[in-house]
């Protein structure tokens, strides 16, 4: 059995605007080119700022869209062609979790009625009462209880639907799940709680996660790879400790040094100004060369490609050891009183224990807190 479960090759999307009456109508350049593997039982983590194609690339990974040149695999099968009931198998065995935990169930369907329908369809040897059965320790391995199963949607908070939604992910017995911002739509204890149930889920069912996220701490929290895209494009791929260590490409420089801090970043050249290009309109050569700090007349005019040096750690930048060599990495920001809250409730989630921090009106006193499952 191959040790990679997922495998993308210069997969590309571009999107038809529909231009007016007698005009080319401009396409948009979602995904161009994309090349990945992603290892059986790992945590994979695809990030960048929004726009940068990462939601439709989550997309065409889980044939939830047609690439328009390239190819996807899941386990040696190739995904963009499947049809009938090879599609039927393939959704069994790869799930998708949704940004947005309410607009993803429905409405007029009890949890129990949620849970349970993928059972109905790939498992339709199950008696009525083995599907309620097995919704209801679905219903406890996320966290909620078997009584649950006869209420609806609405009466739930965000952090009970994301959980209800994992739960249908799992009724199929999946090997692979997507989650496309599956805890940016929640407070941040919940967050803490969902992603430490995720972490759970992946290793004692041997589960091969792909998260898509923008924050940056949830992604070094849970992740043993991450990728970083810009304009439709990975700029840089590696395990999460040396990405966040040793940055090599500047768009993932700038990311780490744009982490809120009381303190300015001590090397401004790791910040960026502007906005991210049109992706109907991308820039000749390398994508990010009209806000990168580093550029010179080359990286306008030829596109990097994506490298690995003398490691596993590739990075699409013409120039990357020369910025290595004269820009440190950026230091990790000093937190804020809020940023340490945060990061308290994430051990206190994964502890079990009390949350202690000071109020902001009175530096002094000491307020407890007992984070609680919700």
């Amino acid at each position: 059995m191959s040790d990679v479960i997922l495998e993308a090759r210069d997969v590309v999307k571009h999107f038809g605007t529909g231009g007016r009456f007698l005009s080319r109508a401009p396409v948009v350049q979602a995904v161009d080119g994309v090349s990945l593997q992603i290892r059986r039982g790992e945590t994979f983590a695809i990030v960048g700022e929004s726009g940068c194609g990462k939601s439709t690339l989550a997309r065409l990974l889980m044939r939830l869209l047609t690439p328009t040149s390239g190819s996807v695999q899941f386990d040696g099968r190739e995904v963009s062609g499947a049809r009938g009931e090879a599609l039927k198998t393939l959704r069994g065995q790869m799930q998708f979790i949704f940004q947005d935990p309410f607009s993803s169930l429905n409405p007029r369907m009890t949890v129990g009625k949620l849970v349970g329908e993928p059972l109905e369809i790939h498992a339709p040897e199950l008696s009525a009462q083995a599907r309620r059965d097995r919704v209801a320790d679905l219903l406890r391995q996320v966290g909620l209880r078997a009584e649950h199963a006869g209420r609806y949607p609405h009466e739930f908070s965000g952090g009970q639907r994301q959980r209800i939604g994992i739960a249908r992910a799992l009724a199929s017995g999946p090997k692979l799940i997507i989650g496309d911002e599956p805890v940016s739509a929640l407070d941040v204890s919940v967050q803490a709680q969902v992603i430490n149930l995720l972490g759970d889920l992946s290793r004692d069912l041997g589960l091969t996660l792909v998260i898509i996220a923008h924050d940056l701490g949830v992604i070094r929290h849970m992740s043993d790879r991450v990728a970083v895209m810009y304009l439709g494009r990975i700029v840089e791929m590696g395990r999460a400790e040396d990405v966040f260590a040793e940055p090599r490409h500047p768009y993932t420089r700038a990311l780490l040094a744009s982490i809120p801090a009381m303190a300015a970043p001590e090397d401004h050249k790791a910040t960026v100004r502007g906005e991210m290009p049109s992706p109907s309109a991308p820039p000749p050569g390398c994508r990010f060369h009209t806000r990168c700090p580093f550029a010179e007349a080359r990286c306008a005019s030829e596109t990097p490609v994506l490298s690995t040096g003398d490691d596993a750690h590739a990075v699409a930048c013409h120039f990357w050891r020369d910025i290595a060599a004269q820009a440190a990495p950026p230091t990790p920001p000093r937190r804020s009183a809020e940023a340490e809250a945060r990061f308290e409730l994430y051990r206190a989630a994964t502890e079990g224990g009390t949350v202690t921090h000071k109020t902001a009106t009175d530096p002094q006193k000491q307020t407890t807190k007992t984070t609680e499952r919700i």
